[in-house]
């Protein structure tokens, strides 16, 4: 019999969360593995994080290129499988950092972040995945190109500046209806001709891997409320 004052972990949350991948990923028709797990650890220090990695969890989000740098070497010096994944905005002057210390960016956006990108890739024999993130709700704070601009920012990438764009992401507006914003981006990726689909977080990931999603970006549902940044 369970405790009653027990309270509930990360390492379980974690369990949790990959079960309903599992079971979306059955009731869609998809394979699991065709979905990967991105617990986004922003905010959060190592010591929150490690059980997380212990428990098998080797693909991490961050937001910011400067948070992930202070606290993720000594986690990456024993744990040196995990990958990160840059899931927040990028400046073009942190450009440098990012490519050296992440292995994937979900967030290219614009022509300057991407040639500033695809510079420093080539200067340090760096290959990343790469995703173009699209404002799908066309709002004016959200980071992200707008959709009608998406294919011919795609092609520019691809043709002007040889990069190998993995796939889309978006972030649908919080008082929308996921779904129509998760499909609209699976038809956009088919038309462009890219499998990559970064789309999904903690409530929604169920029904962004019914709609194709190959990567969920889920950060409370494993870690809990967020801690205040320092």
């Amino acid at each position: 019999m369970q405790d009653d004052n027990y309270q509930e972990t990360p390492v379980d949350r974690l369990k949790h969360v990959n079960d309903e991948i599992i079971a979306a990923a059955k009731a869609a028709g998809r394979v699991a593995d065709g979905v990967e797990l991105v617990a986004v650890s922003k905010t959060f220090d190592a010591e929150d994080i490690k059980p997380v990695i212990e428990a098998g969890q080797r693909i991490f989000g961050e937001n910011r290129v400067q948070e992930a740098e202070r606290k993720w070497p000594p986690l990456r010096a024993e744990f040196p499988d995990v990958k990160l994944h840059l899931i927040g905005p990028l400046q073009s002057n942190k450009a440098k950092e990012a490519v050296a210390f992440f292995d994937a960016i979900h967030t290219i956006d614009r022509e300057k972040i991407a040639r500033a990108v695809a510079d420093e890739m080539a200067k340090q024999g760096r290959s990343l995945e790469l995703f173009v993130q699209v404002n799908t709700g066309e709002e004016p704070q959200k980071a992200g190109i707008m959709p009608r601009d998406a294919g011919a920012f795609v092609t520019f990438c691809r043709q002007d500046l040889k990069l190998d764009i993995k796939g889309l992401m978006c972030i649908p507006p919080v008082d929308e209806e996921p779904a129509v914003h998760f499909a609209f981006l699976a038809k956009l990726a088919r038309e462009l001709g890219l499998s990559g689909l970064s789309m999904g977080m903690s409530g929604d990931f169920e029904t962004a891997i019914a709609l194709g999603a190959t990567h969920v970006r889920v950060g409370s549902a494993i870690f809990g409320g967020r801690h205040i940044p320092a």
